[in-house]
């Protein structure tokens, strides 16, 4: 029988494009072999060993799953997907099925998620939206269009109205651009004094940036106004503004000041969808960053919270992904 390693404690010799030194939790599994994790998962799924089909795939990176995935329908002539579903249920079934998932997949199922049923989960829609290079965003969207047959702008305009649709547009096609750091300070600052708020200079300014730049516009503002930008923003747009995109503004900034805290911060409310979003999301890119700001926000390492939050085999698979204390 095969023994999951330690992470830590593996070879940085690593295949499938993967590498050490990443801020992600999860990494490739050492001397990892399709045939053999298919033939285990088999018997496993056979067996509604639902422990070892947990183990095996909360252990593999993504690339690995990849494999596993292709190797099983070589073999069975089925979609691991589908033999997954047949096993699994709930909160469990979500966390492995999004694991499978390429990471452009899993956002894009997160996008359509949260814009399907009567009412629109905006969080998860600015959490992607907002955390996600533009790069990533243009991946996501030819990934959205191939999976769902359907235009992601579109979806989401439907989804929104008035500036908070231009807010989440600008959001979808925001660009790394440059500025100069002086004026945008003074185009902010000034704005925050007219009597009538326009949101379109904070969209444009905001979408339009490098993140390090805003970062130093965002901290002077906060030096010469002696408040925080949100409360600055709360202030200014109440009771004009819908709260829409009072939120959406918010959490923008919050995203670009310290987006692993923004993320610390959903996870906080240990909501399972929630926390599945975001540590599956993570798993192989910054999540020991968020666990870091996890653990300064609550004075509780995430494992730990995972530990007291969750039961059974959602739990291990949770941990797994989690990977260690802090």
């Amino acid at each position: 029988m095969e023994t999951e390693s330690n992470p830590q404690d593996s070879s940085p010799l690593m295949t499938e494009g993967m590498w050490w030194g990443t801020l992600g939790s999860v990494r490739p599994f050492p001397n990892f072999r399709a045939e053999r994790d298919v033939t285990v998962l088999q018997a496993a799924l056979e067996k509604k060993d639902v422990s070892t089909v947990v183990r095996i795939l909360t252990n593999r990176s993504n690339a690995q799953r990849q494999s596993l995935a292709r190797v099983y329908k070589n073999v069975s002539q089925k979609e691991l997907d589908a033999s997954l579903k047949k096993v699994l249920s709930g909160d469990l079934q979500s966390l492995i099925l999004g694991l499978m998932m390429t990471p452009d997949q899993f956002e894009a199922h997160r996008l359509r998620k949260a814009m399907e049923g009567a009412g629109t989960d905006e969080e998860t829609l600015l959490e992607v939206l907002c955390t996600r290079t533009p790069q990533q965003l243009s991946d996501i969207t030819t990934t959205y269009s191939q999976e769902y047959k359907r235009d992601l702008e579109k979806d989401l305009l439907s989804e929104s109205s008035g500036d908070f649709s231009k807010l989440i547009v600008a959001l979808l096609k925001k660009e790394n651009g440059s500025g100069i750091i002086d004026q945008d300070i003074a185009t902010l600052s000034e704005e925050l004094k007219n009597k009538k708020p326009a949101a379109d200079v904070w969209i444009r300014i905001l979408t339009s940036r490098h993140p390090d730049h805003l970062r130093i516009v965002l901290d002077e503002l906060e030096f010469e106004n002696g408040q925080t930008v949100e409360d600055a923003l709360e202030g200014h747009f109440k009771g004009v503004l819908s709260g829409d995109l009072r939120k959406g503004l918010k959490t923008l900034v919050r995203c670009i000041q310290s987006q692993h805290l923004f993320l610390a911060q959903r996870i906080q409310t240990m909501k399972a969808a929630v926390v599945q979003g975001v540590i599956v999301s993570h798993s192989e890119e910054d999540l020991l960053r968020v666990r870091v700001a996890f653990l300064r926000l609550t004075g509780t390492s995430l494992y730990t919270a995972l530990q007291k939050q969750f039961k059974g085999d959602l739990q291990q698979g949770l941990l797994a992904v989690c990977r260690a204390e802090d």
